[in-house]
Protein backbone atom coordinates (compact mmCIF):
# COMPACT_ATOMS: atom_id res chain seq x y z
CA UNK A 1 0.00 0.00 0.00
CA UNK A 2 1.29 3.30 -1.06
CA UNK A 3 1.54 6.01 1.72
CA UNK A 4 1.26 9.87 0.72
CA UNK A 5 3.64 10.50 3.75
CA UNK A 6 3.45 14.54 3.36
CA UNK A 7 -0.58 14.71 2.64
CA UNK A 8 -0.72 12.10 6.25
CA UNK A 9 1.60 14.24 8.08
CA UNK A 10 -0.07 17.70 7.25
CA UNK A 11 -3.03 16.08 8.07
CA UNK A 12 -2.21 14.84 11.23
CA UNK A 13 -0.71 18.18 12.41
CA UNK A 14 -3.82 20.11 11.42
CA UNK A 15 -6.04 17.72 13.16
CA UNK A 16 -3.07 17.45 15.86
CA UNK A 17 -3.14 21.28 16.64
CA UNK A 18 -6.54 21.29 16.71
CA UNK A 19 -6.86 18.64 19.21
CA UNK A 20 -3.83 19.81 21.31
CA UNK A 21 -5.25 23.12 21.32
CA UNK A 22 -8.29 21.82 23.23
CA UNK A 23 -6.61 19.84 25.41
CA UNK A 24 -4.52 22.71 26.60
CA UNK A 25 -7.14 25.40 26.91
CA UNK A 26 -9.99 23.53 28.68
CA UNK A 27 -7.82 21.44 31.36
CA UNK A 28 -6.18 25.08 31.86
CA UNK A 29 -9.59 25.88 32.71
CA UNK A 30 -10.10 22.89 34.77
CA UNK A 31 -6.83 23.76 36.87
CA UNK A 32 -7.90 27.27 37.64
CA UNK A 33 -11.65 26.39 38.33
CA UNK A 34 -9.90 23.29 41.20
CA UNK A 35 -7.50 25.80 42.54
CA UNK A 36 -10.08 28.45 43.32
CA UNK A 37 -13.00 26.23 43.95
CA UNK A 38 -11.12 23.16 45.94
CA UNK A 39 -7.68 24.68 46.85
CA UNK A 40 -4.00 23.51 45.18
CA UNK A 41 -3.71 20.21 47.70
CA UNK A 42 -6.57 18.98 45.16
CA UNK A 43 -4.63 19.70 42.21
CA UNK A 44 -1.05 18.23 43.94
CA UNK A 45 -3.33 14.92 45.01
CA UNK A 46 -4.72 15.04 40.69
CA UNK A 47 -1.19 15.06 39.70
CA UNK A 48 0.54 12.32 41.94
CA UNK A 49 -2.01 9.70 40.99
CA UNK A 50 -1.03 10.16 37.16
CA UNK A 51 2.23 9.85 37.99
CA UNK A 52 1.33 6.86 39.86
CA UNK A 53 -0.75 5.56 36.91
CA UNK A 54 2.29 6.33 34.44
CA UNK A 55 4.73 3.91 36.78
CA UNK A 56 2.11 1.50 37.20
CA UNK A 57 1.83 1.49 33.22
CA UNK A 58 5.55 0.86 32.73
CA UNK A 59 3.82 -2.97 32.09
CA UNK A 60 2.20 -1.61 28.66
CA UNK A 61 5.59 0.10 27.47
CA UNK A 62 6.80 -1.01 24.55
CA UNK A 63 4.46 -2.86 23.18
CA UNK A 64 2.12 -0.06 21.29
CA UNK A 65 5.37 0.55 19.96
CA UNK A 66 6.49 -2.25 18.62
CA UNK A 67 3.60 -3.46 17.04
CA UNK A 68 2.52 -0.30 15.23
CA UNK A 69 6.25 -0.63 14.23
CA UNK A 70 5.61 -4.75 12.84
CA UNK A 71 2.62 -2.89 10.96
CA UNK A 72 4.97 -0.39 8.63
CA UNK A 73 5.81 -3.40 6.62
CA UNK A 74 2.86 -5.50 5.98
CA UNK A 75 0.99 -2.64 5.36
CA UNK A 76 3.43 -1.40 2.95
CA UNK A 77 3.11 -4.43 0.75
CA UNK A 78 -0.56 -4.62 1.33
CA UNK A 79 -0.24 -7.87 3.61
CA UNK A 80 -3.90 -8.28 4.92
CA UNK A 81 -3.33 -11.88 6.98
CA UNK A 82 -0.03 -10.34 8.62
CA UNK A 83 -1.67 -7.11 9.81
CA UNK A 84 -4.84 -9.91 11.14
CA UNK A 85 -2.86 -11.83 13.18
CA UNK A 86 -0.81 -9.07 14.42
CA UNK A 87 -4.10 -7.49 15.69
CA UNK A 88 -4.72 -10.50 17.62
CA UNK A 89 -1.21 -11.23 19.12
CA UNK A 90 -1.36 -7.40 20.34
CA UNK A 91 -4.61 -7.83 21.65
CA UNK A 92 -3.35 -11.47 24.15
CA UNK A 93 -0.57 -9.17 24.80
CA UNK A 94 -3.02 -5.80 26.07
CA UNK A 95 -5.04 -9.02 28.16
CA UNK A 96 -1.98 -9.99 30.05
CA UNK A 97 -0.85 -6.31 30.47
CA UNK A 98 -4.13 -5.72 32.11
CA UNK A 99 -3.32 -8.20 34.63
CA UNK A 100 -0.04 -7.66 35.40
CA UNK A 101 -1.18 -4.06 36.12
CA UNK A 102 -4.14 -5.21 38.40
CA UNK A 103 -1.76 -7.31 40.57
CA UNK A 104 0.99 -4.79 40.75
CA UNK A 105 -1.24 -2.28 42.04
CA UNK A 106 -3.09 -3.85 44.82
CA UNK A 107 0.45 -5.25 46.03
CA UNK A 108 1.62 -1.57 46.35
CA UNK A 109 -1.65 -0.14 47.96
CA UNK A 110 -0.51 -0.09 51.25
CA UNK A 111 2.67 2.31 50.32
CA UNK A 112 0.76 4.60 48.50
CA UNK A 113 -0.22 6.89 52.12
CA UNK A 114 3.72 6.90 52.06
CA UNK A 115 3.62 9.10 48.64
CA UNK A 116 1.86 11.75 50.54
CA UNK A 117 4.44 14.46 52.91
CA UNK A 118 1.35 15.64 55.14
CA UNK A 119 -0.85 18.13 53.43
CA UNK A 120 -3.75 15.74 52.55
CA UNK A 121 -7.25 17.35 52.12
CA UNK A 122 -9.65 16.37 54.50
CA UNK A 123 -12.57 14.06 54.29
CA UNK A 124 -10.54 11.74 51.05
CA UNK A 125 -9.70 8.06 51.37
CA UNK A 126 -6.36 8.14 49.32
CA UNK A 127 -6.67 3.71 49.24
CA UNK A 128 -10.08 4.32 47.42
CA UNK A 129 -8.95 6.78 45.07
CA UNK A 130 -5.48 4.93 44.42
CA UNK A 131 -8.48 2.38 43.82
CA UNK A 132 -10.42 3.77 41.16
CA UNK A 133 -7.74 4.88 38.87
CA UNK A 134 -6.18 1.73 39.20
CA UNK A 135 -9.63 -0.24 38.14
CA UNK A 136 -10.08 2.08 35.64
CA UNK A 137 -6.48 1.97 34.07
CA UNK A 138 -7.12 -1.81 34.22
CA UNK A 139 -9.94 -1.97 32.29
CA UNK A 140 -8.25 0.41 29.60
CA UNK A 141 -6.10 -2.58 28.18
CA UNK A 142 -9.04 -4.81 27.89
CA UNK A 143 -11.41 -2.69 25.88
CA UNK A 144 -10.41 -2.91 22.55
CA UNK A 145 -7.29 -0.67 23.59
CA UNK A 146 -5.27 -2.80 20.70
CA UNK A 147 -8.13 -1.69 17.97
CA UNK A 148 -5.84 1.87 17.94
CA UNK A 149 -2.78 0.44 16.35
CA UNK A 150 -4.84 0.25 12.32
CA UNK A 151 -5.25 4.31 12.49
CA UNK A 152 -1.65 5.30 13.88
CA UNK A 153 0.37 2.58 11.48
CA UNK A 154 -1.90 3.92 9.20
CA UNK A 155 -1.16 7.37 10.23
CA UNK A 156 -4.17 8.49 10.50
CA UNK A 157 -3.70 9.75 13.71
CA UNK A 158 -5.93 12.88 12.99
CA UNK A 159 -9.23 10.16 13.73
CA UNK A 160 -8.40 10.01 17.02
CA UNK A 161 -7.75 13.34 17.57
CA UNK A 162 -11.62 13.83 16.62
CA UNK A 163 -12.99 10.98 18.62
CA UNK A 164 -10.58 12.59 21.49
CA UNK A 165 -12.19 15.85 21.57
CA UNK A 166 -15.60 14.78 21.17
CA UNK A 167 -15.45 12.55 24.24
CA UNK A 168 -13.04 15.01 26.13
CA UNK A 169 -15.93 17.60 25.56
CA UNK A 170 -18.28 15.26 27.54
CA UNK A 171 -15.85 14.27 30.39
CA UNK A 172 -15.09 18.73 31.29
CA UNK A 173 -19.17 19.40 30.89
CA UNK A 174 -18.89 17.03 33.61
CA UNK A 175 -16.60 18.00 35.39
CA UNK A 176 -16.97 21.35 35.53
CA UNK A 177 -20.49 20.94 37.03
CA UNK A 178 -18.91 18.65 39.94
CA UNK A 179 -16.54 21.57 40.70
CA UNK A 180 -18.84 24.22 41.07
CA UNK A 181 -22.37 22.54 42.01
CA UNK A 182 -21.09 19.18 44.08
CA UNK A 183 -17.20 19.64 45.13
CA UNK A 184 -16.84 16.28 45.16
CA UNK A 185 -13.87 15.02 44.25
CA UNK A 186 -15.14 11.66 44.15
CA UNK A 187 -17.15 12.28 41.65
CA UNK A 188 -14.79 14.68 39.30
CA UNK A 189 -12.33 11.23 39.70
CA UNK A 190 -14.59 8.84 38.26
CA UNK A 191 -15.63 10.98 35.43
CA UNK A 192 -12.51 11.66 33.74
CA UNK A 193 -11.71 7.65 34.27
CA UNK A 194 -15.49 6.35 32.47
CA UNK A 195 -14.31 8.69 29.60
CA UNK A 196 -11.06 6.79 29.19
CA UNK A 197 -12.87 3.69 28.49
CA UNK A 198 -15.40 5.44 26.15
CA UNK A 199 -12.55 6.85 24.12
CA UNK A 200 -11.43 3.57 23.78
CA UNK A 201 -14.86 2.30 22.50
CA UNK A 202 -15.16 4.71 19.63
CA UNK A 203 -11.66 4.54 18.60
CA UNK A 204 -12.22 0.88 18.27
CA UNK A 205 -15.62 1.84 16.06
CA UNK A 206 -13.74 4.06 13.78
CA UNK A 207 -10.64 1.54 13.10
CA UNK A 208 -13.61 -1.21 12.75
CA UNK A 209 -15.54 1.36 10.08
CA UNK A 210 -12.21 2.77 8.18
CA UNK A 211 -10.20 -1.03 7.98
CA UNK A 212 -13.89 -3.59 8.29
CA UNK A 213 -11.12 -5.91 6.14
CA UNK A 214 -8.83 -6.21 9.23
CA UNK A 215 -9.84 -8.64 12.51
CA UNK A 216 -7.65 -10.09 14.91
CA UNK A 217 -7.59 -13.73 13.86
CA UNK A 218 -4.85 -15.95 11.90
CA UNK A 219 -1.02 -16.50 14.08
CA UNK A 220 2.30 -15.39 13.53
CA UNK A 221 4.89 -17.81 13.42
CA UNK A 222 7.79 -18.62 15.53
CA UNK A 223 9.74 -16.27 14.61
CA UNK A 224 7.70 -13.39 14.41
CA UNK A 225 6.36 -13.60 17.71
CA UNK A 226 9.85 -14.46 18.65
CA UNK A 227 11.21 -11.08 16.70
CA UNK A 228 8.36 -8.88 18.62
CA UNK A 229 9.03 -10.42 21.80
CA UNK A 230 12.41 -8.99 20.79
CA UNK A 231 11.57 -5.60 20.23
CA UNK A 232 8.94 -5.38 23.16
CA UNK A 233 12.00 -6.66 25.66
CA UNK A 234 14.16 -3.95 24.26
CA UNK A 235 11.79 -1.42 23.98
CA UNK A 236 10.33 -1.60 27.52
CA UNK A 237 13.61 -0.86 29.24
CA UNK A 238 13.68 2.22 26.75
CA UNK A 239 9.90 3.34 27.38
CA UNK A 240 10.32 2.39 31.37
CA UNK A 241 13.35 4.85 31.54
CA UNK A 242 11.30 7.04 30.05
CA UNK A 243 8.25 7.07 32.40
CA UNK A 244 10.73 6.98 35.56
CA UNK A 245 12.54 10.11 34.66
CA UNK A 246 8.94 11.64 34.29
CA UNK A 247 7.05 10.58 36.75
CA UNK A 248 9.55 10.24 39.33
CA UNK A 249 10.16 13.69 39.51
CA UNK A 250 6.01 14.50 41.13
CA UNK A 251 6.24 11.53 43.22
CA UNK A 252 9.73 12.76 44.62
CA UNK A 253 8.17 16.39 45.38
CA UNK A 254 4.95 14.97 46.68
CA UNK A 255 7.10 12.61 49.39
CA UNK A 256 10.16 15.66 50.56
CA UNK A 257 7.89 19.20 49.66
CA UNK A 258 4.26 18.23 50.20
CA UNK A 259 1.14 18.53 47.68
CA UNK A 260 0.95 22.59 47.98
CA UNK A 261 4.39 22.55 46.48
CA UNK A 262 3.81 19.78 43.90
CA UNK A 263 0.42 21.78 42.88
CA UNK A 264 3.14 25.01 42.65
CA UNK A 265 5.48 22.98 40.68
CA UNK A 266 2.95 21.24 38.25
CA UNK A 267 1.19 24.73 37.18
CA UNK A 268 4.82 25.62 35.58
CA UNK A 269 5.02 22.04 34.17
CA UNK A 270 1.36 22.24 33.01
CA UNK A 271 2.61 25.20 31.08
CA UNK A 272 5.88 23.47 29.75
CA UNK A 273 3.92 20.36 28.54
CA UNK A 274 1.51 22.14 26.87
CA UNK A 275 4.18 23.54 24.99
CA UNK A 276 6.11 20.47 24.44
CA UNK A 277 2.18 18.57 23.57
CA UNK A 278 2.49 21.31 20.18
CA UNK A 279 5.36 20.55 19.24
CA UNK A 280 4.73 16.93 19.35
CA UNK A 281 2.26 17.17 16.94
CA UNK A 282 5.02 17.51 14.62
CA UNK A 283 6.54 14.04 16.07
CA UNK A 284 3.53 12.33 15.91
CA UNK A 285 2.18 13.34 12.53
CA UNK A 286 5.86 12.42 11.00
CA UNK A 287 6.92 9.72 13.14
CA UNK A 288 5.34 6.71 11.08
CA UNK A 289 6.17 8.60 7.75
CA UNK A 290 9.91 8.61 8.39
CA UNK A 291 9.32 5.18 9.78
CA UNK A 292 8.36 4.54 6.13
CA UNK A 293 10.79 6.59 4.14
CA UNK A 294 13.25 4.32 6.69
CA UNK A 295 12.65 1.46 4.64
CA UNK A 296 12.28 2.75 1.21
CA UNK A 297 14.59 5.09 0.84
CA UNK A 298 18.49 5.69 1.21
CA UNK A 299 20.65 6.33 4.28
CA UNK A 300 21.42 9.65 2.75
CA UNK A 301 18.45 10.82 2.00
CA UNK A 302 17.11 9.92 5.60
CA UNK A 303 20.73 12.04 7.37
CA UNK A 304 19.34 14.85 4.78
CA UNK A 305 16.11 14.42 6.39
CA UNK A 306 17.14 14.37 10.16
CA UNK A 307 19.07 17.95 9.46
CA UNK A 308 16.15 19.33 7.94
CA UNK A 309 14.08 17.91 10.86
CA UNK A 310 16.61 19.33 13.13
CA UNK A 311 17.01 22.71 12.29
CA UNK A 312 12.48 22.53 12.44
CA UNK A 313 12.77 21.60 15.77
CA UNK A 314 15.41 23.74 17.00
CA UNK A 315 14.17 26.81 15.33
CA UNK A 316 10.76 25.91 17.06
CA UNK A 317 12.01 25.35 20.19
CA UNK A 318 14.46 27.91 20.58
CA UNK A 319 11.61 30.73 20.26
CA UNK A 320 9.53 28.47 22.54
CA UNK A 321 12.48 28.93 25.07
CA UNK A 322 12.51 32.09 24.73
CA UNK A 323 8.84 32.86 25.05
CA UNK A 324 8.91 30.50 27.99
CA UNK A 325 12.09 32.74 29.34
CA UNK A 326 9.79 36.09 28.75
CA UNK A 327 6.38 35.46 29.30
CA UNK A 328 6.49 32.52 32.42
CA UNK A 329 6.30 34.92 35.53
CA UNK A 330 4.14 37.65 34.49
CA UNK A 331 1.27 34.72 32.76
CA UNK A 332 1.60 33.16 36.24
CA UNK A 333 0.81 36.69 38.25
CA UNK A 334 -2.12 36.78 35.82
CA UNK A 335 -3.40 33.07 36.51
CA UNK A 336 -2.39 32.13 40.01
CA UNK A 337 -0.93 35.39 41.70
CA UNK A 338 2.40 35.68 43.87
CA UNK A 339 1.71 33.00 46.08
CA UNK A 340 1.91 30.46 44.02
CA UNK A 341 5.18 31.63 41.77
CA UNK A 342 8.79 29.98 41.83
CA UNK A 343 11.91 32.56 41.46
CA UNK A 344 12.95 33.40 38.49
CA UNK A 345 16.28 30.52 38.53
CA UNK A 346 13.12 27.87 38.44
CA UNK A 347 12.19 29.61 35.44
CA UNK A 348 15.71 29.25 34.08
CA UNK A 349 16.06 25.66 34.62
CA UNK A 350 12.18 24.94 33.40
CA UNK A 351 13.31 26.35 30.08
CA UNK A 352 16.36 24.84 30.05
CA UNK A 353 15.23 21.62 30.95
CA UNK A 354 12.69 21.90 27.24
CA UNK A 355 14.97 23.03 25.15
CA UNK A 356 17.19 19.75 25.84
CA UNK A 357 13.84 17.82 26.01
CA UNK A 358 12.86 18.98 22.58
CA UNK A 359 16.13 18.13 21.10
CA UNK A 360 16.19 14.58 22.81
CA UNK A 361 12.68 14.03 21.25
CA UNK A 362 13.37 14.61 18.30
CA UNK A 363 16.00 11.79 17.94
CA UNK A 364 13.85 9.56 20.06
CA UNK A 365 11.26 9.79 17.08
CA UNK A 366 13.86 8.85 14.92
CA UNK A 367 15.19 6.02 17.35
CA UNK A 368 11.52 4.79 17.61
CA UNK A 369 10.49 5.07 13.43
CA UNK A 370 14.02 2.72 12.68
CA UNK A 371 13.22 0.45 15.67
CA UNK A 372 16.75 0.85 17.42
CA UNK A 373 15.52 -0.73 20.46
CA UNK A 374 18.38 -3.71 21.04
CA UNK A 375 21.05 -1.32 20.90
CA UNK A 376 19.06 1.55 23.08
CA UNK A 377 17.75 -0.99 25.25
CA UNK A 378 20.50 0.15 28.38
CA UNK A 379 20.78 4.23 28.28
CA UNK A 380 16.92 4.76 29.51
CA UNK A 381 17.68 2.36 32.14
CA UNK A 382 20.98 4.00 33.27
CA UNK A 383 19.57 7.48 32.76
CA UNK A 384 16.12 6.94 34.44
CA UNK A 385 18.50 5.18 37.96
CA UNK A 386 21.13 8.85 37.74
CA UNK A 387 17.95 10.75 37.76
CA UNK A 388 16.40 9.13 40.43
CA UNK A 389 19.85 9.08 42.41
CA UNK A 390 20.22 12.88 41.77
CA UNK A 391 16.90 13.46 42.57
CA UNK A 392 16.76 11.93 45.98
CA UNK A 393 20.18 13.54 46.78
CA UNK A 394 19.76 17.42 45.41
CA UNK A 395 15.83 17.70 46.59
CA UNK A 396 17.25 17.66 50.15
CA UNK A 397 19.60 20.35 49.28
CA UNK A 398 17.99 22.62 46.82
CA UNK A 399 14.41 21.80 46.91
CA UNK A 400 12.65 21.97 43.37
CA UNK A 401 15.85 23.48 42.13
CA UNK A 402 17.26 20.44 42.36
CA UNK A 403 14.50 18.36 41.15
CA UNK A 404 14.59 19.98 37.76
CA UNK A 405 18.10 19.68 37.31
CA UNK A 406 18.90 16.36 38.16
CA UNK A 407 16.18 15.64 35.28
CA UNK A 408 18.46 18.05 32.80
CA UNK A 409 21.60 16.50 33.97
CA UNK A 410 20.55 12.78 33.15
CA UNK A 411 19.80 13.83 29.83
CA UNK A 412 22.27 15.91 28.72
CA UNK A 413 25.45 14.00 30.26
CA UNK A 414 23.89 10.69 30.03
CA UNK A 415 21.24 10.35 27.75
CA UNK A 416 21.52 12.63 24.45
CA UNK A 417 25.26 11.53 24.24
CA UNK A 418 24.58 7.59 24.03
CA UNK A 419 21.76 8.14 22.14
CA UNK A 420 23.61 9.92 19.29
CA UNK A 421 25.99 7.07 19.26
CA UNK A 422 23.57 4.58 18.46
CA UNK A 423 21.96 6.33 16.19
CA UNK A 424 24.62 7.03 13.85
CA UNK A 425 26.31 3.40 14.43
CA UNK A 426 23.25 2.23 13.49
CA UNK A 427 21.22 4.31 11.51
CA UNK A 428 23.19 7.02 9.78
CA UNK A 429 27.62 6.50 8.92
CA UNK A 430 29.39 7.72 12.10
CA UNK A 431 31.55 9.68 9.80
CA UNK A 432 28.65 12.17 9.55
CA UNK A 433 28.42 12.67 13.66
CA UNK A 434 30.82 15.12 14.38
CA UNK A 435 29.86 17.41 11.58
CA UNK A 436 25.68 16.96 12.81
CA UNK A 437 27.20 17.71 16.24
CA UNK A 438 28.50 21.27 14.74
CA UNK A 439 25.43 22.19 13.32
CA UNK A 440 23.70 21.40 16.70
CA UNK A 441 26.10 23.53 18.96
CA UNK A 442 25.67 26.25 16.18
CA UNK A 443 22.03 26.36 16.74
CA UNK A 444 22.42 26.13 20.34
CA UNK A 445 24.80 29.09 19.88
CA UNK A 446 22.16 30.77 18.29
CA UNK A 447 19.01 29.83 20.59
CA UNK A 448 21.16 30.86 23.33
CA UNK A 449 21.84 34.68 22.04
CA UNK A 450 18.59 34.83 21.24
CA UNK A 451 17.45 34.14 24.52
CA UNK A 452 19.91 36.65 25.72
CA UNK A 453 18.70 39.75 23.68
CA UNK A 454 14.89 39.36 24.01
CA UNK A 455 15.00 38.89 27.65
CA UNK A 456 17.02 41.97 28.28
CA UNK A 457 14.74 43.57 25.70
CA UNK A 458 12.19 42.47 27.21
CA UNK A 459 13.09 43.45 31.11
CA UNK A 460 13.03 47.58 29.85
CA UNK A 461 9.33 47.01 29.46
CA UNK A 462 7.51 48.04 33.12
CA UNK A 463 4.06 47.12 33.06
CA UNK A 464 1.99 45.19 35.17
CA UNK A 465 -0.85 42.32 34.09
CA UNK A 466 -2.33 41.53 31.29
CA UNK A 467 -0.53 44.64 29.46
CA UNK A 468 3.00 43.33 30.54
CA UNK A 469 2.33 39.52 29.28
CA UNK A 470 0.80 41.22 25.88
CA UNK A 471 3.76 43.53 25.15
CA UNK A 472 6.15 40.78 26.56
CA UNK A 473 4.27 38.42 23.90
CA UNK A 474 4.61 41.01 21.08
CA UNK A 475 8.42 41.76 21.41
CA UNK A 476 8.34 37.44 21.76
CA UNK A 477 7.10 36.91 18.05
CA UNK A 478 9.33 39.38 16.40
CA UNK A 479 12.80 39.67 17.88
CA UNK A 480 13.65 36.26 17.72
CA UNK A 481 12.13 35.08 14.34
CA UNK A 482 14.38 38.28 12.91
CA UNK A 483 17.48 37.33 14.74
CA UNK A 484 16.76 33.50 13.19
CA UNK A 485 16.61 34.68 10.11
CA UNK A 486 19.61 36.63 10.05
CA UNK A 487 21.84 33.66 10.90
CA UNK A 488 19.86 31.05 8.99
CA UNK A 489 18.84 32.33 5.87
CA UNK A 490 21.94 31.23 4.08
CA UNK A 491 22.04 27.68 5.55
CA UNK A 492 20.88 25.04 3.17
CA UNK A 493 18.41 23.27 5.45
CA UNK A 494 16.76 26.93 5.43
CA UNK A 495 15.38 26.63 1.88
CA UNK A 496 14.52 22.69 2.23
CA UNK A 497 12.15 23.65 4.68
CA UNK A 498 10.81 26.13 3.35
CA UNK A 499 10.04 23.66 0.36
CA UNK A 500 8.84 21.16 2.72
CA UNK A 501 6.63 23.57 4.29
CA UNK A 502 4.94 24.73 1.09
CA UNK A 503 4.28 21.02 0.31
CA UNK A 504 2.59 20.25 3.45
CA UNK A 505 0.52 23.52 2.72
CA UNK A 506 -0.72 22.54 -0.99
CA UNK A 507 -1.50 19.01 0.53
CA UNK A 508 -3.34 20.71 3.07
CA UNK A 509 -5.22 22.27 0.77
CA UNK A 510 -5.40 19.29 -1.11
CA UNK A 511 -7.07 17.24 2.11
CA UNK A 512 -9.63 20.52 2.52
CA UNK A 513 -10.99 19.90 -1.06
CA UNK A 514 -11.32 16.51 -0.19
Amino acid sequence: MKIDRIKNASRNMAFGGLMKLYQIVVPFLMRTAMIYLMGEQYLGLNSLFVSILQVLNIAESGVGSAMVYSMYKPIAEDDKSTICALLRQYRKYYYIIGFIIAAVGITLTPFIPKLVKSDLPGGLNIYILYLLNLVVTVLSYWVFAYKGSLLQAHQRVDIISKITISVSTIQYSVQIFVLVFLKNYYMYVIAALVMQILTNIATAFAADYMYPNYKPVGKLSEKEILDINCRIRDLFTSKMGGIVVNSVDTIVVSSFLGLSMLAVYQNYFFILSSVIGFVMIVFTACTAGIGNSIIVETKEKNYNDLKNFTFIITWISGFCTVCLLCLYQPFMDVWVGERLKLEYSAVICFCIYYFIYEINLLLNTYKDAAGIWHEDRFRPLITAFMNLVMNLVMVQFWGIYGVILSTVLSMLFVGMPWLLYNLFTVLFDIRDLPPYLKRLGFYVVVTSFTCFVTVVVCSFIHMKGWHLLIARGLVCCVLPNLLYLVFYWKLPEFRQSLQLADAMLKKGKANDRD
